[in-house]
């Protein structure tokens, strides 16, 4: 079951790249709209995502359906075979039901800054996730098949209640807020492309680090133990990481309103205050709730002494990671709130093709020469990546604010 699930994990990939990619775009797109009252252009970005959704949808349909004929011909074990022909199909023909029609009514939230919708819609999806894995699961049995219809299913209740409230607050603007410009957009796709593709092609990058990392672990001494160590550190640094993503998150829509506006000022102080926020974060909540739990967790999550000192050693280094790795989840949203997607992608290009493998291989060279674990060098090696690409990010967001600002 474990495998077949691994199976279906790059399909899955590819499913929220482009979920991210368009939701950029709507959303950014929607939110200037609606912040500057162009009324039609609300209409034009919504219809052209429709038809958007109506394309990719059922293609990842198809795509589960060719799973159920293709897997019996990919040389697997009968169990996994059978497996992965449930799970895959299932997961793939109910995101096309599913997952690609959230995107219409959360983009559409975001756009009126309701992020606390966005967050209940996933925590209603998240529960009723949970209450039907285990009804199909221990109640009636389904095995795998439960573990994805559960999934499916649970989508549901976040995309009716998200449906819901993005209804009511265009109801609200509808009524209240007069147009003020009915020009329409000569090019909507055009507009939704212009971030959509960026966005996308962007997460993919931010992804493959991982695979880079997992290559150059596995050519090192005591490469099963560094590869748990360094599985347990992303987790961690990945979960530490969610306030800062959800700042970014609302950092989209809070730039695009202003932005439509002219109101440069009011970008730059969101973006101060989103950075203060993420330092002390890192350093006055992160820090101090890892310097105690760290021994814990080596110790609970590792079966090895080995694995347990890797892990000790750089969990350490996590609330770093938050610190450095933070400008660039917040000058993304902020540059493509500006219409701008290149600024992120080229960042990323950089980060994760320029700089992840010769600084991770140059961090484990001169961990072997002072004669200590790769591992150690490896991970202060990334650091130093995040730390070169956020300040390139950084510098480029404050010249281009510059110039908007003169505009």
């Amino acid at each position: 079951a474990i495998a077949a699930i691994g199976l279906t994990i790059p399909f899955e990939f590819v499913l929220i790249a482009i979920w991210i990619g368009l939701s950029t775009g709507l959303t950014s797109n929607l939110s200037r709209a609606v912040g500057t009252g162009m009324n039609r252009r609300i209409e034009q970005y919504m219809k052209s995502a429709l038809r958007l959704v109506q394309i990719i949808a059922p293609g990842f349909a198809l795509t589960g359906i060719v799973i159920w004929f293709v897997a019996p011909h990919m040389s697997l074990a009968e169990d996994v075979t059978r497996q992965f022909r449930i799970y895959g199909t299932t997961m793939l023909c109910g995101a096309s039901l599913t997952s690609f029609w959230s995107i219409l009514p959360d983009s559409m939230i975001k756009a009126h800054q309701d992020t606390r919708t966005t967050m209940w819609a996933g925590i209603i999806s998240n529960v009723l996730n949970i209450l039907m894995n285990a009804l199909f699961l221990f109640v009636f049995g389904w095995g795998i098949f439960g573990i994805a219809f559960s999934t499916v299913l649970g989508r549901l209740g976040g995309l009716a209640y998200a449906t819901v409230k993005a209804n009511a607050h265009e109801n609200r603007r509808k009524a209240e807020q007069a147009e003020v410009d009915c020009t329409p957009d000569p090019r909507p796709y055009r507009t939704l492309f212009t971030l959509m593709i960026p966005a996308a092609l962007t997460f993919t990058l931010m992804a493959s680090e991982t695979g880079l990392v997992n290559l150059l672990l596995s050519r090192m001494h005591n490469a099963t133990e560094a590869i748990v160590a360094y599985s347990i550190f992303y987790r961690v640094a990945l979960f530490a990481l969610n306030p800062i993503i959800a700042i970014g998150v609302a950092l989209l829509p809070y730039t695009a309103r202003r932005f439509g506006r002219g109101d440069i000022a009011g970008i730059r102080k969101g973006l101060r205050d989103a950075g203060l926020a993420m330092v002390g974060y890192s350093m006055l909540f992160v820090a101090p709730i890892m310097a105690v739990i760290t021994p814990w967790v080596a110790r609970s999550l590792t079966e090895s002494d080995v694995s347990a000192e890797f892990t000790r050693v750089i969990l350490y280094l996590v609330p770093l990671s938050c610190l450095l790795g933070s400008p660039f989840l917040l000058c993304r949203p902020v540059f493509e709130g500006m219409q701008r997607g290149n600024p992120g992608l080229i960042t990323a290009l950089v980060r994760y093709l320029g700089l992840t493998l010769p600084m991770a291989w140059l961090g484990t060279a001169l961990a072997a020469r002072v004669g200590i674990h790769p591992i150690y060098g490896l991970v202060v090696g990334l650091l130093a990546a995040s730390l070169l690409s956020s300040v390139m990010f950084t510098v480029w967001l404050g010249k281009a604010l510059k110039r908007a600002a003169k505009t």
